[in-house]
């Protein structure tokens, strides 16, 4: 599986309530597209959100995302960490 950092943009204002129900959402379907959601950050001020998952694709988290109600702008593979 590889892991994925997603970017949402446009979630000003986002308070850290709205961050877990997005991120709870997202678990409560993640294993149908076979997706593991780990992490999420927010900057509420910016209004970007990033997401860490793991999946079998991109396409699979962004399918997971766009059924929740907040599809990613972007998506990277995260190759290595540190």
């Amino acid at each position: 599986m590889t892991e994925y950092m997603d970017v949402h943009r446009g979630m000003k204002g986002i308070t850290n309530e709205e961050l877990r129900e997005a991120h709870r959402a997202d678990q409560a379907i993640e294993g149908e597209e076979g997706v593991r959601f780990k992490h999420a950050w927010a900057d509420p001020e910016s209004g970007t959100v990033y997401c860490l998952s793991e999946g079998p694709s991109a396409e699979a988290v962004q399918r997971v995302h766009s059924r929740t109600g907040h599809p990613a702008d972007e998506i990277h593979p995260v190759r290595w960490t540190v």
